[in-house]
């Protein structure tokens, strides 16, 4: 969206959660280790990673591992407020820059044959919390406080504050 020259190369790091680990400390972790895997492969090369967390009464809401799984979680959202973390860590040769954002998303009343509906389409089974605001998940929302991009996985705001931090600043004129 923003025109930035990138190369997508996933890293892989396992996401459970340490005993007693906050939504908070988890995303920017997460976001760290993914970052920090990749930058192993591409020294000297700065590289971004990315975590998001659904928190709904202190409890995490991963991704769901199977259709049921997703039903069920949009079940409990339904008509409620949650909490939304995502973290990303810019990091190059060991030199880690981290930030984080918390969003407050409510999901209007939904019925249990919408939920099956948009669990149907495939979308929820590879998203945190069973949705994705970016896609057709936008319809289950009614409201949202703070940064839709935080929602959708990546806080382009905060994407560019840590590009600037290190010297790299955004040009609208690429």
């Amino acid at each position: 969206m923003l025109g930035i020259p990138h190369e997508i190369d996933p890293a892989e790091v396992d996401e459970t959660p340490h005993e007693g680990e906050s939504a908070e400390h988890l995303a920017v972790r997460l976001a760290r280790e993914k970052a920090s895997a990749v930058a192993l492969l591409h020294p000297g090369q700065w590289v971004l990673g990315a975590d998001t967390v659904v928190v709904l009464d202190q409890g995490i809401l991963g991704k769901p591992a199977s259709p049921t799984e997703a039903e069920a979680m949009l079940g409990i959202l339904a008509g409620r407020e949650h909490r939304v973390v995502t973290a990303v860590a810019l990091v190059r040769d060991g030199v880690a820059h981290e930030a984080r954002d918390v969003t407050t998303v409510r999901f209007r009343s939904l019925t249990p044959e919408l939920i099956r509906a948009y669990v149907s389409t495939g979308e929820p089974l590879d998203k945190a919390g069973a949705y994705g605001v970016q896609g057709a998940g936008a319809a289950l929302v009614e409201r949202i406080e703070g940064d839709f991009f935080g929602v959708m996985g990546l806080p382009l705001r905060l994407v560019v504050q840590l590009l600037e931090r290190v010297g790299m600043p955004y040009n609208f004129t690429r």
